[in-house]
């Protein structure tokens, strides 16, 4: 049996008016499909379950997907890692010696782990003040000046199709810290 524990990250949940979810709820859907110890944080869509069985993330995201339309009327995109693989976001991060404020770096992590494919051309480009690193997963990029108005976050978007999402580093440690307690 493979890596049980998993984290699902929502593209876009609770940010301005639209899309609103109550975690309660979020946690009862993922609960729904059969998973087990379900944990949200922070109210943004971020989820650390075990997994019901052996599926596949792609197939785990999926269903999540479905059942957010079908429950809630909600049509947010869905990314499902297993902590194995968000353990590797986390231990592959180049940036950590850059970082004075861990808002203000975001892991981008595309829907499908090729994804990263698409961004390989763009850390060549000049980023300054921002500065962006491709690891085998997802993307680092450190928004020294803010992330609004990152010239790069719009171009790893545009690379991605919007096939992506972001999470600051504080979340992600958060996130980390409960799906690989060990590490």
């Amino acid at each position: 049996m493979g890596c049980r524990r998993h984290i699902a990250l929502l593209r876009g949940i609770n940010v301005g008016r639209a899309r609103r979810l109550a975690m309660a709820d979020l946690r009862a859907v993922v609960a729904g499909l059969g998973h087990a110890e379900v944990r949200t944080v922070l109210a943004s869509g971020n989820v650390m379950f075990v997994a019901d069985g052996d599926r596949e993330c792609d197939e785990m995201a999926a269903g999540l997907h479905g059942a957010l339309v079908r429950e809630k009327g909600i049509d947010a995109d869905v990314t499902v890692l297993t902590a194995v693989e968000f353990d590797g976001v986390v231990q592959a991060n180049p940036l950590l010696d850059l970082v004075d404020d861990p808002s203000r770096l975001l892991v981008a992590v595309p829907s499908v782990a090729a994804g990263v494919h698409a961004l390989a051309a763009l850390p060549g480009e000049g980023w300054s003040p921002d500065v962006l690193a491709v690891g085998p997963r997802a993307a680092y990029v450190w928004c020294p000046g803010g992330i609004l108005g990152s010239r790069v976050l719009v171009a790893v978007e545009r690379a991605l199709s919007g096939a992506v999402t972001s999470r600051n580093w504080s979340t992600v440690l958060k996130l980390h810290a409960l799906a690989c307690p060990a590490t």
